[in-house]
C-alpha cells in the first residue's frame, strides 16, 4: 500500500530553499529550528537522498534538490491558496444556512422580519424548516434553530434571546357559561384545548407565590401539533388554553381572552437561537444569531398586563 505523502516534509523544504535559510524558514513558519529540521531529514530519508548540502556558513540545493523544489513549492503555494480560500469563505457571510423554527412562531414573526435580513446578507440563503417537532439539529444536518423552552442542559450552544412567558387563558363567553376555575384542579371539569409537542407528556405545570404546585393534564374536544390550531376554539368559547405570549398578546388586548388563575404561573421559558457547536462557527451563522438578537430580545410581543 502507498504511503501517504509526507506534505509537511515538503512544506517545510520548499520554505527552507525559498528563504535559504533553516532559522528563517522555522520563524516564518512559526515553529522551532530543530522542528523544521526533523522534517527534512525525515523526507531525506524517506525518498532516500540529500536535498540539501550543508556547511557552517552555506546552505544549497543538491541535484536531488534542485529537481524535486519547484513541484514541492507548487504544492505548498496550492495548499496556502486553498486555505486562505477556505478562511476567507469561512469569514464571509455567505452561504445557505438550514434553519429549524416552531410553525407559528416562524409564520407570524419571523418571517415578516426575513426580507430584512436579506436585504442586508445578500449571499445568504435560508432553507427555513418549520415544525413544532423538536428536530435532532446534528443528526439533520440543520446550521442552527429557534427554540422556545425551558432549555435543559445539552451539547448545544444556545443564545437567550428573549423571556417568553405562558398564560391559561379563556374567552368570556366560555367564562360566563362554565365559570371561572379558582384553583388549578378545578380544571379537570373544564374543556381544555391540549397540544400534542410538548417535550414531555401534555400537562400544565402551575405553581403560586406560596410554593404549591399542582399539574394538570388537559382534556377537552381539541387536541393539536399546533397551537395556532387550537386559539379559534378558544375564542369561540368552547376551551381553555394554554399559549405562549407571543401567541396571545393580541387576543389579550383586545380582550377576547383573559387570563385565569393569575395567582399561578406556569414555567418561565426563552426563546433560543441554538447551533450545534459554538467552535469555528461560519459567518452566516454568526450574523443570522446576531441579527435575531437584535430583531428578538425586545419583543412586539410583550406583554404587560
Amino acid at each position: 500500500m502507498t504511503k501517504f505523502p509526507d506534505f509537511e516534509g515538503l512544506a517545510m523544504f520548499a520554505k527552507v530553499a525559498e528563504e535559504r535559510s533553516f532559522a528563517r524558514a522555522a520563524k516564518t513558519l512559526g515553529v522551532s529550528v530543530p522542528t523544521v529540521s526533523r522534517a527534512v531529514s525525515r523526507l531525506e530519508k524517506r525518498l532516500g537522498a540529500r536535498l540539501f548540502n550543508r556547511t557552517s556558513r552555506q546552505l544549497a540545493l543538491t541535484d536531488f534538490g534542485l529537481r524535486l523544489v519547484d513541484s514541492a513549492s507548487r504544492l505548498y503555494a496550492e495548499a496556502e491558496a486553498a486555505e486562505n480560500a477556505a478562511r476567507e469563505l469561512s469569514s464571509r457571510p455567505r452561504g445557505l444556512i438550514r434553519l429549524a423554527v416552531p410553525m407559528a412562531f416562524g409564520t407570524r414573526w419571523l418571517a415578516p422580519i426575513l426580507p430584512d435580513f436579506f436585504e442586508m446578507y445578500p449571499d445568504i440563503s435560508i432553507d427555513l424548516h418549520m415544525s413544532d417537532a423538536t428536530v435532532d439539529l446534528v443528526g439533520d444536518g440543520f446550521d442552527a434553530a429557534l427554540r422556545i423552552a425551558v432549555l435543559r442542559d445539552s451539547s448545544l450552544v444556545a443564545r437567550r434571546l428573549t423571556p417568553v412567558a405562558r398564560f391559561i387563558l379563556a374567552a368570556p363567553s366560555y367564562l360566563e357559561r362554565y365559570g371561572t376555575p379558582a384553583h388549578p384542579r378545578e380544571l379537570t371539569a373544564h374543556h381544555c384545548l391540549g397540544y400534542a409537542y410538548r417535550p414531555q407528556r401534555d400537562v400544565w405545570r402551575l405553581r403560586n407565590k406560596a410554593g404549591e404546585e399542582e399539574t394538570v393534564e388537559p382534556t377537552g374536544p381539541l387536541r393539536a401539533t399546533n397551537s395556532q390550531a387550537l386559539i379559534p376554539m378558544a375564542l369561540r368559547g368552547l376551551g381553555i388554553v394554554e399559549l405562549p405570549e407571543f401567541m396571545a398578546h393580541e387576543h389579550l388586548a383586545d380582550g377576547r381572552l383573559k387570563t385565569i388563575l393569575s395567582d399561578w404561573t406556569l414555567p418561565s421559558g426563552a426563546l433560543y437561537f441554538v447551533t450545534p457547536s459554538a467552535r469555528a462557527r461560519p459567518a452566516k451563522v454568526e450574523v443570522l444569531s446576531d441579527f435575531m438578537v437584535a430583531r428578538l430580545s425586545n419583543p412586539p410581543w410583550r406583554w404587560l398586563g
